[in-house]
Formats: structure tokens, sequence, C-alpha cells
């Protein structure tokens, strides 16, 4: 059967977060889930639900995989798959919140790549829901999209110098296109991006949200934010601002009206017609600052809780724009703050503020704890500022006020009573308990009877902590039953003086008689520790219960004494009631109120340009180029007009008579004569072909293709000539050449 307080979920997770929130907590709710199969499964949703590293992630592969078993951050040696991923998607599941430092270096690099390859499903942790990333590359940037997914509700973005504007653009769109978040925090020493407020358009759900970032304080982002319609809560760091540049923050929320005249507000015109006009704004606004009459934009409706980073002076200017009714406001300023910006402050929290803030926590800058550190190393001398409480008027809803400085630790009587009228509802009270007073300086202002104040005063104080200087008390406050508080469990006195330790126990025992927990500084290392104060607020730690034991006691035994029963007599009275009448005026009182209105408009500009574009077409027409060959085709012919000849041998051995003699001298002249009439022919033939034949050809031809090419051009067409034929009889024809024709354009015809 399982012990009743497992019956109660409620009552089961209360009980081990207490354990894990205890020294050494983690180990010991580790334990408890090995041992106990009752405690184990609501152990391991607290263990598993906030990993500082995803170390313990890489630890859940089997030991084969990993570089070293007991050092995962070491790296994988192989790639996880199937059963290897058993254990990992199993308590994946059960964590809610995870941080990652690329600067620690405690996980390799190379791990990203392999479980962004190998993964057996999109998201590793299906159910986280506050993602924490600091990155200092562009590489270290990228490896948190692995574990961005639909069920991230807050993301806490810290940048270094190393990234580009775009490469955090880049990563910002993709973020608010993967998830719909609640809360979101960004943190860079750059600057943002030029479209910062556009990349998180689709953010609008969101709650919460922290810049620290140079141009966190543009009019853009004030718009963005004041257009959040379920921002609670929002941090700004104005640290190093003017009072212009806070101012500009609110310039877009509200337009004012009436600016073009020289008498408003928002106007720049000094009314003098002039080239060089002198801007009188902030003349304006410092004026009427002074005189309460500024009158503020109003924004952030919904907002509760702020976080302010700066000095006082900025922190003033801020809040007199909210009317936004705060609960909780933190602020953390450059210490020690300017008396009369303090005093500023001090009345703009009591006036706008009073009936709604209900928790003040007040802290030094990373500037100002660094220079306490340096003067307690060197040397150690106690500071000596004074935070002036006197000028807190009313916060009747406060319950929790916070001071924690190193510079303004001086408070004095008058402070706390002040402080005790003016929240009678405190329930927690700190008042620099970490301050430290060496003796040669001298001891704090604060002692024990000027706490009188506050346990009268705000009798619902539960948790105080503040420096005193404990002595004993006067007779007369320890007759008076007022000053003993009925709630006060919890004192930190830190290094707070104390000579007597019984004059002390005994005023303590008067004054918190329900006191359970008192603690000091015990640590000898610690800047400022004296021995004999330690021991002695031990002695008071240890007497203390017994003396509050005897006066419970003494207490006990008035409420055993009977009451005096009180003698009684019979008396008649008069029962008659008396009546009387009685008019009573109601006249109305009216009150007339003016209220300006001017409606808000927008100026819109539309571009009506039409779009062209222009087209060339090259109109050019295509020409080809063609030649026709038109010469006629032509043959050439000629005729051997040589007479073939025959010779004819005579035999001389024959007997010649003188009369064959004579005829054959008659017939060897007949012969030579016959041999010379060829010749003759021939050279007529040559001089009939030369200057009679070939001249009259010619000129043939030349008509016969002119008139070819002029039947050409008129018909549009080519035409061709054939060639003559030549007798099949004639052996001597040459063959038709085209490239012995004339060509028609080489010609000049007159």
């Amino acid at each position: 059967m399982f012990p009743v307080i497992l019956r109660d979920p409620v009552a089961t997770k209360k009980l081990l977060e207490a354990i894990h929130d205890a020294p050494n907590g983690r180990r010991s709710l580790s334990r408890l889930a090995r041992t106990c199969r009752a405690f184990s499964e609501p152990a391991l949703k607290i263990l598993w639900r906030e990993l500082d590293s995803i170390v313990p992630i890489l630890g859940l592969f089997p030991g084969h995989l990993l570089k070293k078993a007991r050092r995962p951050g070491l790296g994988l040696v192989k790639t996880p798959q199937g059963d290897d991923w058993k254990n990992v998607l199993r308590y994946g599941e059960l964590v809610q919140r995870i941080t990652y430092d690329e600067n620690s270096n405690a996980v390799a690099t190379s791990v990203f790549p392999i479980l962004d390859e190998s993964r057996p499903r999109t998201y590793i942790l299906p159910f986280l829901r506050e993602l924490t990333w600091k990155a200092e590359t562009a590489a270290g940037l990228d490896r948190c999209a692995l574990f961005l997914n639909p069920e991230l509700r807050v993301v806490h973005l810290e940048i270094g110098t190393n990234l580009k504007l775009a490469q955090i653009s880049a990563f910002l769109a993709d973020m608010s296109s993967r998830s719909k978040l609640l809360g979101f925090s960004f943190i860079s020493p750059t600057s943002l991006p030029d479209a910062f407020t556009e990349l998180l358009l689709r953010q609008d759900a969101l709650e919460k949200v922290l810049l620290v970032a140079p141009g966190a304080l543009s009019p853009g982002v004030g718009r963005w934010t004041a257009a959040l319609p379920q921002l609670k809560h929002l941090q700004l760091d104005l640290t190093g601002r003017s009072p212009i540049a806070v101012e500009g923050f609110f310039d877009e929320l509200r337009p004012r009206s009436g600016d073009s005249t020289p008498s408003s507000i928002g106007s720049t015109d000094s009314g003098v017609f002039s080239g060089e006009e002198l801007d009188f704004t902030e003349i304006r606004k410092s004026a009427l600052r002074l005189t309460g009459d500024l009158m503020s934009k109003g924004s952030f409706a919904q907002m509760r809780k702020l976080n302010l980073t700066g000095e006082v002076a900025n922190i003033a200017v801020f809040l007199r724009h909210l009317d936004s009714p705060l609960t909780q406001l933190d602020l953390v300023i450059e210490d020690p703050p300017d008396k009369a910006d303090w005093q500023d402050l001090c009345g703009l929290l009591c006036d706008r503020f009073g009936d709604t803030l209900q928790s003040l926590r007040i802290t030094a800058t990373g500037s100002s704890k660094f220079m306490d550190l340096v003067r307690s190393t060197s040397r150690a001398d106690a500071p000596s500022g004074h935070l002036s409480l006197e000028y807190l008027s009313e916060l009747p809803k406060l319950t929790r006020f916070d001071i924690d400085l190193p510079e303004s630790v001086l408070f004095t009587p008058f402070d706390i009573e002040c402080l005790a009228h003016a929240c009678p509802n405190l329930e927690t009270l700190r008042l620099s308990p970490l301050a430290r007073f060496p003796p040669l300086n001298g001891p704090p202002k604060l002692t024990l009877e000027s706490l009188s104040f506050l346990t009268s005063q705000c009798r619902r104080l539960h948790t105080l902590g503040v420096a005193i200087n404990a002595t004993h008390g006067n007779s007369e406050l320890l007759r008076t039953q007022v000053a003993s508080s009925p709630s006060l469990l919890r004192l930190h006195v830190g290094h707070s003086w104390i000579s007597d330790p019984l004059q002390v126990s005994i005023l303590l025992s008067h004054l918190a008689p329900r006191l359970d927990l008192i603690k000091w500084f015990q640590e000898k290392n610690r800047p400022g520790f004296v021995e004999a104060n330690a021991k002695n607020w031990q002695t008071v730690s240890d007497t203390l219960p017994h003396l509050q034991l005897v006066r419970f006691t003494e207490r006990s035994f008035l409420r055993v004494i009977e009451p005096v029963r009180p003698v009684t007599l019979e008396k008649g009275v008069d029962a008659t009631v008396e009546t009387m009448s009685r008019g009573i005026s109601a006249q109305v009182r009216t009150v007339n109120t003016a209220i300006q209105w001017s409606p808000r408009v927008a100026d819109q500009a539309v571009e009506a340009i039409a779009k062209s574009s222009s087209v060339a077409i090259d109109a050019t027409p295509a020409i080809q180029e063609a030649s026709v060959d038109a010469r006629p085709l032509t043959a050439s012919m000629s005729v051997d007009a040589t007479t073939s000849t025959s010779s004819k041998g005579v035999d001389t051995f024959q007997v010649i008579s003188p009369t064959y003699g004579r005829q054959k001298w008659l017939m060897g002249q007949f012969s030579s004569a016959f041999y010379v009439i060829p010749s003759i022919f021939s050279f007529f033939s040559f001089v009939y072909r030369l200057f009679i034949r070939n001249p009259l050809s010619f000129s043939t031809r030349v008509l016969h293709l002119a008139a070819v090419d002029r039947f050409s051009a008129l018909k549009g067409q080519s035409t061709t000539t054939s060639s003559k034929k030549v007798p099949a009889s004639d052996t001597n024809s040459s063959p038709v050449s085209r490239a012995q024709d004339i060509p028609l354009n080489t010609l000049q015809v007159r």
C-alpha cells in the first residue's frame, strides 16, 4: 500500500521539490529515485525537469558509443542507431528547461551534427518549454535549431560580439516561424537588427520581454512592445542613455496634437520667423516636469512587473510615462544615487503606484558591485552612503521591500520609523544585510530598539534582514506589549555588532517571541568577519529558545485565571420608540470636466507607379544574298581545213629515157607549185578566222546574253542557256565550260 503522501500528487511534488532545493538536494533525490519504486517516477520528473547542460542527455547513450564513459561531453565515436536512442528518447520527454553555454566548452561541437543526422524523430526534447542559449559564434547559434520545437514557450538568447546582424536576423526569423512564445529574452553587446520588430511580429502572445542591447530604446521597439496585448513583464537597460533617449521610447505610442502651434509642448516652432530656429521642446518639457504638469502618453495597460537598469534619473523619466498598475518593480541602479533624483523617484512611486505596488527590489549594477569588491580586497573601510527612506509617504499594498546596495547601507532610526508608517503591510524586509562595519569606522546606527517601530506597526512582518548594533533595551520597551511581534519568524543580522548576548536574548524574546531562525555570517574567510561578534550571536541563538519558553509559560498563567463575574440587577426600561421628522436636502453636486479629444490621424502614402518592362525586338529584315550565274553555256568548234598530202618515192635505178626525164622535170615543177597552194590557202583561212568570223561570233554572243539577261529581269526568274550540240562526227569538239563565259556585270553597254 502506498504512503498517504503519494495519494496527493501536489503534496508529493512539493515534498520532492523541497528536497531538491536543499543542500545536496539533487544527490538525495537521485538516491531516493533509485531506492524507492513509489518515489522513482515523481523524483525522476523533478530531476530531469531542468538541466544546466546537455551532458546528462549524452550520458544516456551506451558506453561503447562514447569516447569516455565518465565524460560524455567529449563526444561520440560511433553514430547511434536503433536501440541506442532508447534511454535518450525516454528521459528526453521529461526535460522542460535546458541551458547551453558555448564558452563553457563542456560539450564537443562534433556531437551536434551526429545528433541532427541520426535522430529517430524530429524533436529529441518534445516537451521542452524553456531554452537558454548562450552563443559566441554563428555555428554556436545554428546549433540551437536542434531544440526549437512547437512546445517551446520561453527563449533566453545571449549573443556574443562575433556574430553579424544578418546571422542574428536569420535565426530570429527561423525561431519566430517555428514557435509561439510566451517569453523572449535578448541580451547582446551589439545593436539590434534593423528588422527586429518585423521578425517578431508573429509573436503576439508574449507575456515577458527582456531587451538588453543597444537600440532597445528606439521608438520602433517601444511601439512593438506597447502593441503586445498580453505583455505583463518588461525588462530594459537604461544605462548610459540620456533622458531624451528614454523619452524617445514612447514617441510613437500616442502622437500628440497641436504640434503646429508654437505654444504646444511637442512643437519646435519658437514663433520667430527665422531660418535658424531654436528647439524649445526640451526646455518646455523640463519646466512642466518640475511643476508636475507634463502629461503622460500612457501605455502598457496590462503590464504588472517591470525591471529597469540604469541611473535613477532615467528610471524616473521612464516611470512617468506608465499608467499601468504595477505590482512588482525591480530596479538596478548606480550606487550611490543622486539625492534629488532619489527623492523624485520615491515621490513618483508613492503617487503613481502606491495603490498597486506589492514588491520593490533595489540592487546595484555590476560596476558598483565591482567597486565594492575592489574596496574589500584593498582595505576594510566601510561605505558611508546614506539612502534616506523618509521620502516614502504611502505604500499600503507593499509586502516585500529589498535593498541590496554596496555603498548606500547606512540607515537611521528615523528611516525605520518612516518606513513602518508608509508600509504597514510589510511581510519581508531586507535593508542591505550584507553590509560590513569595521571597528575603525564605528557600529551601525540601527539598534534593536529602533526595530520596535517595525514590530509594532508591521504586524505581518515575518522575515527581516538588517545589520544592527545589538544592545540591551530599556525597561519601558520591555513593558510595552505592543512592541511584541506575533509574526516575526526569521532574522538575518549579517555582520551586526553585539556586546552582551544575554541582554540581547532577553530583548529579542520580547520583540519576537516566535522567532524561529537567526542567521549571521560565520565564515572566517568572508571580508569583514569579526570572531567576537560571531561567538556572541551563537550564544544568543542558544539561549533565545529557553527565554521564549519562559515567556510563553508566564503568558499561559494569565489565561488560567477565571474572570470576575459582574454583579447584575433587574431594571425596567421604557421601550417606546421616539420618532421625529427630518428633511434632507438631496441637491446633487455636479462637477464639470473637460476632455480634450483629438482624433488619431495616420498618413499613408501609396506609390501608384505602374510597373513597366522594356522589350526590344530586332525588326531588321533577314536578307540573304544569292548570286545567279547568268552566263550562257558556250561551245567552241573548230574545223581543220588542212589538206592531206602523200609522198611517193621513185625508183631511180630504172632506165630513164630522155622523154621520161623531161616529163619527170615537168612533174617536179608541178609538184612544187602544188605544195605552195595549200600554204596560201591556210594563210587566207587564218585571216578569215581572225578578222571576220571571230569578231562576228563574239558580237553575236554578247547580244544573245544581253537579251537573255533582260528577259530574266522581266520574268523574275533565272534563265539558263543550253549549250549547243556538237556533231557526233566531230571528234575535235571541246566540252562545255561555264568558267569561260563572260559576266554581264563586267561589260559596259552604251
